[in-house]
């Protein structure tokens, strides 16, 4: 959250929430963007976030490429259940890279014996990081040819190469439980129809959701998503 220089944050309701600033006029309003706690050490009272920086564009972005120690950044959260449940059969991973510190501690989390795979789409190899996954997960990554922004239609959205590596690939025995995130129409029109009904998980084992969405802000993001919800309880 980003809090402009002249707005007193100790003097509004804690913890902050959004409804904190809910007397304030428009224009001080805090800037919010959205990102996975990747790593904590409450000992050192640390928190370990990554940033994905696409040049000058954005908000968080440019903000990590330039930050220095003693900057000040706003906390909210956290939010979100998913957690690698034991029970499970087999796990499946996908997303970009909006979704990968997510994936990656998801990874993490998977007891040691864990079955799965995991699909991480990214521009090309050098995107590639170092994941730590038990030994019967297979990992596979996913090169779109350029930035998810940026690239055209025919590697994106409907047509994203996540789409295809996750519906075609060898969909094994037993309950699955599945960790989807990315980019919204690859992820809410494509793989979660593919995940829910296709392949009848029920919504219990499936954590999928949009990240991101081309062509749009965080805000503009959050109001799309409300009316997809809004639309699919009408058709419910």
């Amino acid at each position: 959250m980003f809090v402009r220089d002249d707005i007193d944050v100790a003097s509004l309701p804690q913890p902050l929430t959004l409804d904190s600033f809910a007397g304030l006029p428009p224009e001080h309003q805090p800037t919010v963007r959205t990102y996975t706690v990747r790593r904590v050490d409450p000992e050192a009272r640390q928190i370990t976030v990554d940033f994905v920086v696409h040049g000058e564009h954005g908000v968080a972005g440019p903000w990590a490429a330039a930050a220095q120690a003693g900057d000040t950044l706003h906390l909210m959260g956290p939010s979100g259940a998913y957690s690698p449940d034991p029970a499970a059969d087999w796990h499946l991973l996908a997303g970009d890279e909006a979704g990968l510190p997510a994936i990656s501690a998801a990874l993490e989390a998977l007891p040691s014996n864990a079955v799965g795979k995991a699909f991480i789409e990214v521009a090309g190899p050098e995107d590639e990081i170092e994941l730590v996954a038990p030994d019967s997960v297979d990992i596979t990554w996913i090169y779109r040819g350029g930035r998810a922004d940026l690239v055209g239609e025919n590697r994106a959205g409907d047509h994203a190469p996540l789409v295809e590596a996750v519906t075609t690939a060898l969909w094994l025995p037993g309950q699955v439980q599945a960790f989807i995130h990315g980019e919204a129409q690859a992820v809410m029109h494509n793989l979660r129809p593919y995940i829910r009904k296709e392949r009848g998980v029920d919504a219990k084992w499936a954590s999928i959701s949009g990240y991101w969405r081309r062509g749009r802000t965080e805000e503009t993001f959050r109001q799309w998503k409300r009316e997809l919800a809004e639309a699919e309880a009408g058709q419910g």
